[in-house]
């Protein structure tokens, strides 16, 4: 590490930046079992925002794990690892004045107590609720069918925990609620935080 240099910028300041998108960056994390509605929910959000001329992303977790975090596996070790290399990445993009969605499901609240002291401010907590019988009637990739067979191991909610956060900053119900409500719901609350002008 004593060979590492960062380099900053020298002439653009995050500042500079956000002026120039007319908006401030920020990570929306999102974090609830897989099919909650995590990843449906941030692309309604973003095509309205994107629709609004504001500069966002989405960095989903099963994307990621196809690339950058392939080598990860899914024991509590990896998982965590995985939450670090995509908080790390979320800031780097909340520093150039973008609005960025992560959906990953971070089951662990030391998992996303790291991602909140990695991006610190930037930091907004979402927690998509549903629980796990409502998911696994969804499955819409499924995966708790696999889980049901034995196909998967370290399932989320199945044979590895979920530690539901106790005061998430927004909280989104997808049992009772449409993804157009809860859109419109995480859009306002981003807002007001950034405050954002739409």
């Amino acid at each position: 590490m004593s060979n590492i240099h960062p380099e900053f910028h020298r002439f653009l300041t995050r500042e500079d930046r956000e002026k120039r998108l007319q908006q401030k960056g920020a990570v929306v994390w999102m974090t609830g079992l897989s099919g909650s509605g995590k990843s449906t929910i941030a692309n309604e959000a973003e095509r309205v925002l994107f629709k609004a001329g504001k500069m966002t992303t989405i960095l989903d977790g099963d994307n990621l794990r196809t690339g950058l975090n392939a080598n990860l596996g899914f024991s509590d070790e990896d998982r965590l690892e995985n939450v670090r290399r995509v908080a790390e990445v979320a800031k780097l993009f909340a520093s150039q004045g973008i609005i960025t969605f992560v959906s990953v499901i971070s089951p662990k609240r030391e998992m996303r107590d790291l991602a909140r002291d990695i991006i610190g401010d930037d930091y907004i907590q979402v927690y998509v609720e549903a629980s796990f019988e409502a998911c696994a009637e969804r499955d819409p990739k499924g995966l708790y069918e696999k889980a049901r067979r034995g196909e998967i191991k370290n399932f989320t909610g199945k044979d590895s925990g979920y530690e539901a956060p106790e005061h998430p900053d927004v909280l989104l119900d997808t049992e009772n609620s449409s993804v157009q409500d809860n859109a419109v719901t995480l859009i306002e609350e981003v807002r007001k935080r950034i405050k954002l002008e739409l």
